[in-house]
């Protein structure tokens, strides 16, 4: 007899398939191109065909009877009532809708940019697993060190505007850097974390569907080739090659359907911990240093200096990614955090008078 963890897959499973297939079904009516019309239809055929494979399995259960059956399901539920508790935002994600999330962006970019050809229009769909990942490294480490620098910057300017002494400021900056740079490696570690078992159970849902249905999963990867706008014919002959072999198969799905790389899925959470820990902590750094050789007001000067030096070479470094002058995206970074820096001094001004 299947297992209460079975028996919760399956039927998950099946509410998966049903439901994917009333959302081919309703996109296959309203549409009206034919070739759109023709795939739609298709995939939800396939999520169909996907379904009485969960169905039958959970038939075969039923040849031991209900009150055999019946405690096994109900602690399946039990044990399932938290299933989503610590995927926040992915209440509604199945591992099929993100099988064909591939098919249906390649769809949508030719449907909003029909003059040009399948090149651009895979381009414009997969922007996002192509430059966009190209540039977040390189996005992530400059913004690690500017949140590190302004809020470590806006911190001791709240402290030195309610007038508190030299070895205060210099606390408060230190005990900033640290708690800032810790939270932020955290975060970072969680996130790479949640992001690579997220993965792995895609992985191997995936896997499990390839065991069950390996030709609605070949039906369905020429879908995506003649999406991208590869020939039925070539797309059906690619797809059949690639199915040949189980690993190769579940690698090109992973990375078409999915858009996980199986030999990274989402990197490694220790480096990513590591690295934002220190871009946290050099950027908060800046702000801090020149309480550790000056007092007063001539600390505070140098701070401010410093720190506007930290913000230029940030907005220089955005100019890389967001498409503005370096000149321009400097000047900008700084006025920001000199506004930010003398608004947080205003209000420890007045809160210092007012404590006081």
């Amino acid at each position: 007899m299947a297992s209460a963890q079975e028996i919760n897959r399956f039927r998950r499973n099946l509410a998966d398939e049903l439901d994917s297939a009333a959302v081919y079904d309703t996109l296959s009516a309203v549409e009206k191109d034919d070739e759109r019309r023709r795939i739609f239809a298709d995939l939800a055929a396939s999520e169909r065909e996907h379904a009485s494979v969960w169905r039958e399995k959970l038939a075969a259960t039923r040849t031991f009877g209900p009150s055999l059956v019946l405690p096994t399901v109900a602690a399946a539920e039990y044990a399932d009532r938290d299933r989503y508790a610590h995927e926040p935002g992915a209440e509604k994600l199945s591992a099929q809708e993100q099988q064909h999330a591939a098919i249906v962006q390649a769809i949508a970019a030719k449907k909003r940019e029909p003059e040009h050809g399948h090149g651009e229009a895979i381009g414009a769909a997969e922007s996002w697993h192509k430059d966009a990942m190209a540039g977040n490294d390189l996005r992530a480490a400059v913004l690690g060190a500017n949140d590190g620098l302004v809020s470590n910057f806006c911190l001791i300017m709240g402290v030195a505007g309610a007038g508190s002494v030299n070895r205060t400021i210099l606390l408060t900056g230190l005990a900033g850097l640290v708690a800032g740079a810790c939270s932020m490696a955290l975060g970072e570690w969680l996130s790479v974390t949640n992001a690579r078992e997220l993965a792995r159970t895609q992985l191997a849902k995936e896997a499990d569907e390839l065991e069950h249905t390996p030709d609605a999963e070949r039906h369905e990867l020429a879908l995506i080739y003649q999406a991208k706008g590869v020939d039925p014919e070539e797309a059906r002959r690619v797809a059949a090659q690639i199915m040949r072999n189980k690993d190769e198969a579940l690698n090109t799905l992973a990375r078409e359907e999915l858009g996980i790389d199986p030999k990274e899925l989402g990197g490694n959470p220790w480096s990513a911990a590591a690295v934002s820990f220190c871009l946290f902590s050099l950027g908060a750094a800046f702000p801090t240093a020149p309480f550790l050789w000056a007092h007063g007001v001539t600390a505070i000067a140098q701070s401010v200096a410093l720190s506007a030096c930290g913000l230029a070479l940030v907005g220089v470094f955005t100019s890389l990614f967001n498409g503005r002058s370096a000149t321009f995206s400097a000047f900008r970074q700084i006025v920001i955090g000199l506004a930010a820096a003398a608004f947080t001094a205003g209000a420890g001004r007045l809160l210092g008078v007012s404590l006081s």
